[in-house]
Formats: C-alpha cells, structure tokens, sequence
C-alpha cells in the first residue's frame, strides 16, 4: 500500500492507493470514531462492493445505506435531495459520517451532501473508477450539475481520507477504464513530462489492466494533483490547480451539449485536451510533433479526438458558462510545450473560432 498525504494544515488527510483495500478494517478503524455511518452507493457498484465495505466497517457500526441511480445525469438537485430525506428520516445529526462508495457522481454529491447536512459533517472517499481515484475524489472539490452548467453548484470540501482500492478495477468496463486514463494523460501535459514519455511506453499495459501499472499510473497522478492543491486548495483566479482542467472547459461544453451520459466526462475532456492542443499549435506554442504526440497518445487510449457535431454558437455559449470564464470572457488552458500549463485568456479571437469549427483533427 501507497500512503500519499494532501497537506492543507488543519484539512489534511491521506491517499492510500493499494489492492484488497476495502477489506482493510485498520484504515476505517483509524478514520471513523462515530457510530453512525451512511454509505451512499449506487445501482451499479453497491451489488458488487457494499457488502464488503459493511463488513470492514465492523459490527459495532449502525450502517445506513443510501443507494442512488447511475450516471451523470442524476448528478442534481434531486438526487442530493434524496440524501438529505433518508439522513434527515434516520435522525442523523452532527456526529454521522458518510462514504461515497462509487465513482465521481457519488463521490461529488456525497461531498457536497457532506458539506452542506448540518452545516458540514466528516465524508470518506472510497472512488471505484478510475477517473475518480486520479481526479474527482483528490482535492476537494464536490458540487452537483446545473441544466445550464456542469458543476456550477458546489463546494471545496475535504474528505478524512481517499481509500483508493486498485482492485475494483477489474469490475470496470474498459470505456470507463478510458475516460479515467484521459485524466492521467492529463497529469503529464500540464506538469509531468516524464510522466508522459512513461505513459507513451506503457499505454497497452493500463488498458490490460495490470496491476502495478495501474498503481503506478493511480499514484503518480495522485502525487501530482496532491503537490498542486497543496500550494492552491481554492483554485484562486491566478493559481496554478487552475491548471488541472486542462480540456474542460471544452469538454463540459461538449458533455453538456450532447446530453450528460452520452459522452461520459473522460471522453469529452480528451476531446477537449485535442481542441486545446490546437489552438495552442495555432498560437506556435506547440509545435507539429508535439501536437501529433498528443493525439496519438490520447487516441492510443481509445479515446475520441474529434469533436461532435455542435453549432459554433451553441459551443460559444456553454463556454462563457464555464466557471473560469470572467464577463463573458472565456479563460482557457493552454500549453507551452509538453509539461507546461497556462491559463489564459489573452489568444487571438479568430484562432479560438477556427478550433471550434475544426470537424475533425484526425
């Protein structure tokens, strides 16, 4: 087991990445001291894990489990609602402590549900795909979707620790195993550029899912986003965790035009991270090369490069949605070479419109 420690003073807390984790009754014994636990789940991943996290937890624990649908667009206001009606129906106050057992929707909402019951309680993370153990349960962030925006509602929240179980990956259908290695992929365009060349060697060996490939891969990233929160927990307007959403804003727009679900998000930000390698060639910050590096490493990941078919200002509009946008001015990340992360908003109008009426970069 891999012990990683997100250092934020008073709200840090670890990151262990290992296999058999969830039977592993030592770590819960040393994060929970209540006695009352809500397990939120959902349809998909409660039937194959729930059971055995229950026994870890022991049989002195009063166990409430909360299962909610599966899928992004369930990622709403009635969904969270539904968390708040069994917690409120069992008389739960101060002292409970949930768990988001399940990938990023759950461990979003959770966090967020977490946040906001009682005016903040203690949550535990345990991500089950991929992309949630590399990204959405390290860092904090928690929220909930918008009809008009993804994760526009939410809240910087901090688990008391990240349970990250190498072995629920075998359980992972290999689209969803994709969409978290675009994540990945993410950690070595922004910051890691050996990273990159290892990912560029290794890529047949994580989609075969090996083990000690994949908790390479997990801690890795994890070690990256960790450094990154622990200099900018808040994501403040000029700090560097902007960085981590490099392809996001992209890709939401892009998940939200074509219905959350049907891209699932690794999908769109791969396709993002594409359009964003563009403009950023367009600008002469990337050359040739490394433009076609990155999208055969992304489409070596059987990931989409191609963007769908979305009217020029239907694009436009999602994007001044996006939370970094600033009087309908839309901040971007963009690169200056393989490793290196910018946010800005100072790049030519008409290289920005060429990129989003590209239909194809193949």
């Amino acid at each position: 087991m891999k012990t990683i420690n997100i250092d934020l003073g008073r709200r840090s807390y670890p990151i262990y990445v290992g296999d058999n984790l969830l039977s592993n009754n030592k770590i819960f014994k040393k994060h929970i001291s209540t006695k009352k636990i809500a397990l939120v789940s959902n349809t998909t991943v409660a039937p194959l894990y729930l059971d055995k996290v229950i026994s870890a937890l022991g049989n002195d624990k009063e166990i409430i489990p909360i299962i909610l649908p599966d899928g992004e667009q369930y990622k709403n206001i009635d969904t969270l609602n539904k968390i708040y009606d069994v917690l409120l129906q069992n008389k739960c106050d101060r002292d409970i402590l949930l768990i988001a057992l399940g990938g990023g929707v759950i461990g979003d909402i959770t966090g967020y549900a977490a946040a906001t019951f009682m005016r903040g309680v203690k949550f535990i993370q345990i991500p089950t795909t991929l992309l949630s153990q590399v990204d959405s349960s390290v860092g904090g962030k928690t929220g909930i979707n918008h009809t008009l925006g993804k994760n526009m509602i939410g809240a910087f929240y901090q688990p008391q620790c990240v349970i990250t179980d190498v072995d629920v990956l075998n359980t992972l259908p290999d689209r969803e195993l994709s969409a978290g290695i675009a994540e990945i992929i993410k950690y070595g365009l922004i910051r890691d550029y050996p990273f990159f060349e290892w990912l560029e060697h290794n890529m047949n060996s994580l989609l075969s899912k090996k083990i000690e490939f994949l908790t390479e891969a997990i801690s890795r990233s994890c070690i990256n986003k960790a450094d990154v929160v622990s200099q900018d927990e808040f994501e403040s307007s000029k700090g560097i965790r902007a960085t981590l959403n490099l392809g996001h804003t992209f890709g939401h727009a892009i998940e939200n035009a074509m219905g959350y679900g049907n891209w699932l998000h690794g999908e769109a930000v791969a396709c993002g991270m594409v359009m964003a390698a563009f403009l950023s060639k367009e600008l002469s910050w990337l050359t040739e090369a490394e433009f076609n590096r990155i999208k055969s490493i992304i489409s070596s990941a059987k990931l989409p490069i191609d963007p769908p078919n979305i009217s020029l200002e239907k694009f436009i509009e999602l994007m001044q949605s996006d939370k970094k946008a600033h009087n309908n001015q839309i901040h971007l990340v963009l690169q200056k070479g393989i490793g290196k992360a910018i946010l800005t908003q100072d790049y030519p109008q008409k290289d920005f419109l060429h990129t989003l009426q590209q239909k194809t970069f193949s």
